[in-house]
């Protein structure tokens, strides 16, 4: 029977895979660059077979791992809908600020009802500043919503790529183990061929040092 073998200076964690672990439930933060990282030791640290350079890596653990990325995703959009939450509360803060100076322009025009011009200009400056916050606001809410989608999709397309690499790579595997076992075969293949070759001249060779029966039989009747 055929028996992979691990690669010299590679460590081999007692001859299985790196520690499993929990699935998210949304009460931790997860690093999902080190769970790349678990995602790679899975693949480098499977068991190589021999004469090939392929490893064989545990497709459950790996699709594991898969999935405790996928589910980690949640966790993550998560932690950018509690950032978003932040900036939201920065804006309501300004927009407070933004009230309180409109409040305080107010006032200020109520204190000097005779000067019209004082007033008109109050009111302009209390508008802009207004506008201005306005703005403002709706320029961070847009920043973060583009922001957020863009690490949405780059969370997307690394888990597309990192799946497709992995498949490439089992079926590299799947070959390479196929190639070797027939090579292999072939060789027993030729063993019995030489074996049976062997055996047939042996075969030829008892039959030639063996007289025919009849020559017997004649002489013996002389």
């Amino acid at each position: 029977m055929l028996q992979p073998q691990l690669s010299n200076g590679e460590p081999n964690y007692n001859g299985s895979y790196p520690p499993s672990h929990e699935y998210p439930n949304g009460t931790g933060s997860v690093d999902i660059q080190q769970e790349l990282n678990r995602l790679e030791e899975l693949i480098l640290y499977g068991l190589r077979v021999p004469l090939t350079g392929r490893t064989l890596v545990d497709e459950e653990r790996l699709l594991e791992q898969l999935d405790f990325i996928r589910l980690s995703l949640p966790s993550l959009f998560q932690e950018a809908a509690a950032i978003l939450e932040q900036k939201q509360e920065v804006l309501l803060e300004a927009e407070e600020y933004g009230q309180q100076v409109i409040e305080a322009a107010q006032a200020k025009r109520a204190q000097i009802l005779a000067e019209s011009d004082i007033i008109r200009q109050a009111e302009r400056e209390a508008e802009q500043l207004r506008r201005q916050v306005q703005q403002e606001c709706e320029a961070m809410m847009q920043e973060t919503l583009t922001e957020i989608d863009h690490k949405r999709r780059a969370c997307l397309q690394e888990l597309e790529d990192m799946r497709q690499t992995a498949i490439a790579q089992a079926q590299d595997i799947e070959n390479g183990a196929d190639e070797y076992a027939d090579s292999v075969l072939e060789g027993i293949e030729q063993d019995l061929k030489d074996m049976l070759r062997i055996i047939t001249n042996g075969r030829q060779q008892l039959r030639q040092d063996v007289p025919p029966q009849h020559n017997s039989y004649s002489s013996r009747k002389k």
